[in-house]
């Protein structure tokens, strides 16, 4: 195991991943904001997420991206627990924390149904706009007069996820890195503007060659590149931020563990959720504390295990919506360790890359501004 894969605690409030949109409008004068992250001036803004970015692989790899690791500033942001794209991008979109928002991981658990949701997939019949009822930061900005948009992939327009956390102003549906392009120059036209744009190459192929590899390292210059044309074409009083949703780390096959058949850690579990690096298990009534007990046991220090009544250290507060969503019991995977079903997640194995836990690759995540 890497020993040097050092546990992060989520920083709700201060350098957090949903601390940027309000820290953003704050700085084009929208009053109760807060511009924690310490902005410049800007008269209005581009903000592009990198999924899968994380800051010590762009420090490691910073002469892969120049244009990147040049804009970078030295201290990163924290993205909030689990460390996954549907929880850090509500987070960001809504300025809230996962236990207010509700967006708890990968996959939880629909209280009324028992059932288990993806929140990527959204595969169950759930409304997004009842599952997250808050107003977005989108919606917010733009009631105080500021044009807002929001330029990503045609196919996630009606999405959940992005009805979760994007909703409420104009979607601009793209095909290519050149279109977004075009689209993001030409929606930050208007003043003052926030355009939001997304890119998940990166993270597709960390997920499939591992983050260690030559096509990682290949995607992350051909971004630098893309990311750099986008800036050049910006009107000079433009701001541009660039961030992620988490980190990344590479699962050695020696270092997986399938539970698929172990009835003694699945006993008294009725739902498995989450993900490898940081599963959600739900319980019968009365069993978390034996069952967080025994998996403490069985793993010792390659996971960290809390009950849903000890995370919100880790989740934020729980509001009495999203209590219920949350595992009985979280097992947050330590180093390169990670907890496989491979009769519950058969696509889990066939991958390289993850993310999810609380270590500092996955954590980390990078704040480059050019303004």
């Amino acid at each position: 195991m890497n020993g040097e894969m050092t546990k992060i605690q989520p920083q709700y409030g201060q350098r957090s991943l949903e601390t940027l949109l309000p820290s953003v409008a704050a700085k084009l004068g929208m009053p109760a904001c807060a511009n924690t992250l310490e902005l410049p001036a800007a008269d209005s803004w581009v903000v592009m997420v990198v999924d899968g970015l994380g800051f010590d692989l762009l420090t490691e790899h910073a002469a892969d991206a120049p244009f990147l690791a040049a804009h970078m500033t030295p201290e990163p942001v924290v993205c909030g627990v689990p460390s996954t794209t549907a929880t850090s991008l509500t987070s960001l979109g809504t300025g809230l924390t996962p236990g207010v928002h509700g967006v708890v991981g990968y996959t939880s658990r629909v209280p009324e149904t028992g059932a288990r949701l993806n929140a990527l997939a959204w595969d169950q019949n759930v409304d997004p706009e009842r599952w997250q009822p808050h107003p977005t930061m989108f919606e917010r900005i733009a009631a105080s007069g500021i044009d807002v948009s929001v330029v990503n992939n045609h196919e996630f327009a009606d999405s959940g996820l992005t009805r979760c956390g994007q909703r409420g102003v104009p979607y601009i549906g793209i095909n290519s890195s050149w279109e977004r392009l075009e689209a993001i120059v030409e929606a930050s036209q208007t003043r003052p503007a926030v355009v939001y744009g997304y890119e998940a190459r990166l993270d597709h192929a960390g997920h499939k060659y591992g983050c260690r590899s030559s096509e990682w390292v290949e995607m992350l210059n051909v971004i630098d590149t893309e990311i750099q044309r986008l800036a050049e074409a910006l009107d000079p009083d433009i701001g541009l931020i660039v961030t992620a949703d988490h980190g990344m780390i590479d699962v050695p096959r020696d270092e997986r563990c399938d539970i698929s058949a172990d009835s003694w850690l699945r006993d008294d579990v009725t739902l498995l959720a989450g993900e490898a690096r940081f599963r959600q298990l739900y319980t019968r009534s009365g069993a978390a504390s034996d069952v967080a007990a025994r998996w403490q046991e069985h793993f010792g220090d390659r996971v960290s295990v809390r009950t849903r009544e000890q995370c919100q250290e880790w989740l934020g507060p729980l509001s009495t919506a999203v209590a219920p969503r949350v595992g009985d019991v979280l097992v947050a995977s330590m180093d390169d360790f990670a907890v496989f079903s491979t009769a519950d997640y058969d696509h889990e194995h066939k991958m390289t890359g993850f993310h999810g836990s609380l270590t500092r690759q996955e954590m980390l995540v990078p704040l480059i501004i050019a303004a």
